[in-house]
């Protein structure tokens, strides 16, 4: 098979390199997806790049933590997703941009056949992020209201569309004039261009001075002081990302008076959903918490039901092929990117 792999840390259309591989096998618990189609994240650059992040794969690999396609192997254990179609986590977060992937059973969800191609590659991560940090973490009900930040982005159109659903108020923000307008497209009440506004100045006008209910933050360091001003009383604030500077993802750099004196709930919320039997383990050796799979099922029905009915939608800036793959990431890490690129295979 074809994978685009990296040999050294660079920018994507320096060192990922187009190698022919073996076709890797399933092992327990896993499964082979048939590649179709490859969602891009900012997760990916930091494997390409050399960034930061938790556990350094040993060259060369195969970034892409996010696939689409038909499972056509399936290890021990999973063997009743034997040719479905499936959006899925890669094993260990990597190993996606190729034309076969391996995937853990339980990072996997059957797409059905009525959702077609690219949207239906569109939907796991950011959705499942979204519903993760308002539904599950934030209990986000009719007539609050939300602050989302990288509104025009994959999780966080997800997160507006999600909380419009969910009956709340939305703020959206957004760094130029097209991705404003997304935002209102996508039901934003109000969309704060953060280049020449102040988002929590807007946000506190608007509520009288109270704040908002929820803050969806996957950006971090550099909107978490606007934040924590836009956040009302007991309101929950949600970290889920550090896309403005990944590195303080693993420094002290909350400030716990801030936290104290602003009265509300700091939540963190995090897409890794695993067997009841690795949740143990994980708890031990690393004192983490993840969700169970039957978390992930809740969410995933609730949002396919919402797709169909129209409530949401996949937001795709763009569909390269399998051959523009480095270029398309190299775009997205200079932020010239709106919504979801899925690049397509085969």
């Amino acid at each position: 098979m074809k994978a685009w792999r990296v040999h050294r840390y660079g920018e994507p259309t320096e060192v990922l390199v187009l190698d022919e591989v073996d076709i890797p096998e399933p092992g327990p618990g896993e499964v082979r997806v048939r590649v179709q189609a490859i969602p891009l994240n900012l997760n990916d650059l930091e494997r390409i790049t050399g960034g930061n992040m938790m556990a350094r794969p040993e060259f060369p690999y195969s970034p892409g933590m996010e696939v689409f396609g038909t499972v056509d192997a399936c290890g021990a254990g999973a063997e009743p997703l034997e040719g479905a179609r499936v959006a899925a986590i890669t094993r260990q977060a990597h190993g996606g941009f190729a034309e076969y992937a391996i995937c853990p059973a339980v990072a996997a969800f059957v797409i059905p056949d009525d959702l077609a191609l690219p949207d239906a590659a569109a939907l796991l991560f950011p959705f499942h992020l979204a519903w993760l940090g308002l539904v599950d973490r934030a209990g986000l009900d009719t007539g609050q209201s939300v602050l989302v930040h990288a509104a025009a982005g994959g999780s966080g159109s997800a997160a507006v569309q999600l909380a419009k659903a969910k009956g709340a108020t939305v703020f959206a923000t957004a760094g130029s004039a097209d991705k404003v307008a997304l935002c209102r497209d996508l039901g934003a009440d109000a969309a704060i261009d953060y280049t020449i506004e102040d988002f929590a100045e807007v946000v506190l006008d608007a509520t009288a001075g109270r704040g908002v209910d929820v803050v969806f933050d996957n950006v971090g360091e550099a909107v978490m002081p606007g934040s924590f001003k836009s956040i009302a009383y007991d309101g929950h604030y949600l970290m889920m990302g550090f896309a403005s500077n990944k590195v303080v993802a693993d420094e002290r750099f909350v400030v716990p008076r801030d936290v104290i004196m602003g009265n509300f709930k700091l939540c963190g919320v995090l897409l890794n959903y695993q067997s009841d039997d690795m949740i143990g383990l994980i708890k031990r050796g690393m004192g983490w918490n993840v969700a169970p799979r039957s978390v992930g099922d809740r969410a995933h029905d609730e949002i396919i039901d919402m797709v169909r009915s129209g409530a949401v939608r996949a937001v795709i800036g763009s569909t390269p092929s399998f051959t523009e793959l480095p270029a398309a990431i190299a775009a997205m890490g200079d932020r010239a990117t709106t919504g979801r690129v899925i690049v397509t295979v085969g």
